[in-house]
């Protein structure tokens, strides 16, 4: 699929989303297309190490809002869910090099990887409240648990974006440098030559902890996501202003 690159090199499988002219949006089918790789990936043993990363000036906008709009049946058949469940079950390390705008589910998906580098002209949001929904995969239990609640708090609840250097302070990326790809690969590179059944043992016992939990917060926000998005006012008045390029006015909402 032209929209999601991948190139195997030195062990590392990277992918890119290539969708430079929407600033990466990711439409139901380049979901599915990454969750695709990941998997192949996963099950591949000469992949030890997966990175992601975006085209252009953006690591990915998000939700292509037309599309999702558009989507039929349960929150919790898209391709999004999808994704981050492949992503979730990922047995290896995972990388994230944000090279530009991360929001939304650009901004969740570093919850769910072993390493992220941000470009110092990074920005991220998670702008869930602001559009009417609630927040996404795992989110409300990984952020309190690993950023502290007060911190969680500010990011979730008002939507705005964000610098690169607040989201090294929460903690939300390793180190914010130069070129985000070119130090991922460099991560990679280095924990590619780890043993590897080593390293996906140690990052098994991290998780279990912790999946029992995560996997329920996941449950509980995909079914409230599930809730809102239909026939929700307060959801159709963020995305119907979304689209028309104007404020959205929660003043009559109780």
């Amino acid at each position: 699929m032209e929209n999601v690159i991948s190139e195997t090199r030195d062990r590392i499988v990277t992918l890119r989303i290539n969708r430079p002219d929407k600033k990466n949006a990711l439409t139901d089918a380049i979901y599915r297309a990454i969750g695709d790789a990941i998997a192949a990936a996963d099950a591949d043993e000469n992949v030890r190490v997966l990175v992601l990363t975006g085209t252009g000036d953006a690591f990915t906008a998000g939700n292509d809002m037309v599309d999702f709009l558009n989507q039929k049946g349960s929150f919790d058949n898209t391709g999004a869910c999808y994704f981050m469940r492949k992503l979730f079950d990922f047995r290896k390390p995972a990388i994230a090099a944000v090279n530009g705008l991360a929001i939304g589910i650009g901004t969740t998906l570093l919850l769910h990887c072993d390493y992220a580098y941000a470009a110092e002209s990074a920005s991220f949001s998670m702008p869930f409240v602001g559009i009417g929904i609630a927040p996404e995969f795992c989110s409300t239990f990984l952020l309190p648990a690993s950023l502290g609640h007060r911190r969680a708090v500010e990011l979730l609840y008002t939507s705005e974006k964000f610098s690169a250097r607040k989201a090294h302070e929460a903690g939300l990326v390793n180190a914010v440098v130069p070129d985000a790809l070119e130090a991922a690969l460099a991560k990679a590179r280095e924990l590619a030559a780890q043993p590897p059944s080593a390293l996906r043992t140690c990052k098994r016992l991290l998780r279990e902890a912790m999946r029992a939990p995560a996997m329920e917060a996941f449950d509980r926000e995909v079914a409230e996501i599930n809730r809102m998005i239909k026939g929700n006012p307060e959801a159709m008045e963020a995305m119907t202003a979304f689209m028309q390029k104007r404020k959205p006015d929660f003043s009559k909402f109780k």
